[in-house]
């Protein structure tokens, strides 16, 4: 490997590159830069030669054009072992240039103000930045490409402890770490023109999201997988990813996967306190109340046993009368969210479970734009748009002859928001808009509604039924007739739909079809 003779400092973040230059003149190395860069080294005594005496041009409308030269790419490019490129610089006079350190301009921070038009955001695209990188990283075996800031001081050590080199592998690894760069500022270019292009297809050609690694888990859904949790760059909404964790031990795969569903779950009940407890994806209980103590009660009366290791999403801030409830009795919970909690309440908390965590996630109604659903699959990804939940009454349709009881009302819209966050085949047992009883994720409907049943212990007589497709047969209609249910709600769309009627009104059951199913597999 060459020996560096010669680097060309140019970089926007100019983090600790005064200490670079410093060091790489101490290691006798000469310095090219520009702008800027030149002028904070050249300030602090460290001997450095502005670009346009490399290029004998100027720098250019106002920056646009100051790197993008032969006697710069030239000196990039050549390759050492090449005669014929040696001889080509040669007869032109361009020196070879051995390191090259240069980030980008920041076009992710000033596109995030919201005052940024597009005139500014277009002058904050890099072209001869990447332009370098990326030729200095395609030559990485007779080049030093230096992209991050806190590779400086390794890259100092090496070069001293090498006479002026850096060994392979390094190399190798420090032209990933430059195409990785301009990759990633290359994505944030595109996705911000493409809203601005008005592109017709809602699902582009090529699916780009990035996503940035928050931390590394102890392990995935078992011991024996190694897992990470990443967040999407740029989503705004309330999320695990953007929520504050406030106390606790660090979340685990499935913790992040259930906090997930109660999150989801608790966002659809914007109207009155309510609280969700999360067992595996699946409520196993959720209430909506006259306060938010009333409702925390209710909710975890639900299935109290199922509750046991839970994650409990809360709709409001926790203060210290819910707090104390909480730890009351032989209860023990994973995660609580919720958009705040007072001082009073994380102390009460964590005075009875050190470990227990919180996640403050401010607005619940927060969102993010262009929101879609993913789901990784062997050797792709489906991608569908966000199943939202718009419910108007006005659109249900009474199916039976035996009418509604309008006190009902309010436990059908309950039930059915419930059904769209439980798994397939989803049956939902609801009574004073409180989860009473869940049939999830069975492969016979009926086997759910068995199972709700079971779950609700008798609570269910003059209750409302859920359920987030329609009913195949008429079995499940009689098994909710044998449990005392008042009213169902469901989707319809059945081709037996006249029989499922007809059970419900021999039961003397109300059925309302929403016309929309809320599958979730």
């Amino acid at each position: 490997m060459p020996k560096v003779k010669r680097a060309l400092l140019s970089v926007s973040d100019k983090k600790g590159i005064i200490d670079l230059a410093r060091g790489l003149n101490k290691l006798g190395i000469e310095i090219i830069s520009t702008g800027g860069t030149a002028k904070q080294i050249k300030e602090v005594g460290v001997p450095v030669i502005p670009i346009e005496e490399i290029t004998d041009y100027p720098e250019m409308m106002n920056g646009r054009v100051k790197t993008l030269h032969p006697a710069i790419h030239g000196g990039i490019l050549a390759l050492r072992d090449n005669e014929k490129h040696m001889e080509e610089i040669k007869n032109q006079d361009i020196v070879p240039i051995d390191m090259v350190v240069c980030n980008l301009y920041p076009f992710a921070e000033t596109i995030a103000r919201e005052d940024t038009g597009l005139e500014e955001a277009v002058e904050n695209i890099d072209i001869g930045g990447p332009t370098m990188i990326r030729s200095a990283a395609k030559n990485f075996q007779d080049l030093i490409i230096v992209v991050t800031p806190s590779d400086y001081k390794d890259i100092l050590t090496e070069l001293e402890e090498n006479n002026g080199d850096i060994n392979d592998k390094k190399r190798m690894k420090l032209a990933y770490k430059a195409f990785r760069h301009t990759a990633e500022y290359d994505y944030r270019v595109q996705n911000y023109f493409y809203p601005l292009s008005e592109e017709d297809d809602l699902f582009p050609e090529n699916y780009l999201k990035m996503y940035n690694k928050k931390f590394d888990l102890r392990y995935g859904e078992n011991p024996h997988q190694q897992a990470a949790f990443y967040s999407e760059e740029g989503y705004t909404g309330a999320s695990i990813s953007t929520a504050e964790q406030l106390s606790g031990k660090e979340l685990s795969y499935n913790n992040i996967n259930d906090a997930d569903a109660a999150l989801e779950l608790i966002k659809d009940f914007n109207e009155k306190p309510a609280v969700a407890v999360i067992k595996h994806t699946n409520p196993c209980g959720m209430a909506e109340g006259e306060d938010i103590l009333n409702a925390f009660k209710r909710a975890y009366a639900g299935d109290p046993v199922s509750a046991f290791g839970s994650i409990v999403a809360i709709n409001q801030k926790v203060n210290d009368k819910l707090a104390k409830e909480i730890i009351d009795g032989n209860r023990f919970l994973e995660i609580i969210i919720a958009p705040d909690f007072s001082s009073k309440a994380i102390k009460i908390l964590m005075e009875r479970w050190n470990n227990l965590r919180l996640l403050k996630t401010d607005d619940l109604s927060k969102s993010s734009n262009n929101e879609y659903d993913l789901k990784k699959v062997s050797g792709g990804l489906l991608v569908q748009e966000k199943d939202v939940l718009n419910i108007n009454t006005d659109e249900w349709e009474l199916v039976t002859s035996v009418k509604l009881d309008q006190g009902l009302l309010a436990d059908l819209v309950f039930s059915w928001k419930v059904a769209k966050h439980v798994k397939s085949n989803a049956i939902i047992m609801a009574k004073d808009e409180m989860l009473i009883g869940v049939g999830a994720g069975q492969m016979s409907r009926v086997d759910s509604m068995i199972i709700a049943g079971r779950k609700a212990a008798g609570r269910q007589e003059n209750g409302v039924v859920a359920s987030d497709a329609f009913f195949p047969f008429a079995d499940s209609i009689k098994q909710a007739a044998e449990f005392g249910i008042k009213a169902i709600i469901q989707p319809g769309g059945s081709i037996r739909d006249e029989e499922v009627i007809a059970e419900a009104e021999k039961n003397n059951i109300s059925m309302i079809f929403t016309k929309k199913r809320h599958f979730k597999h």
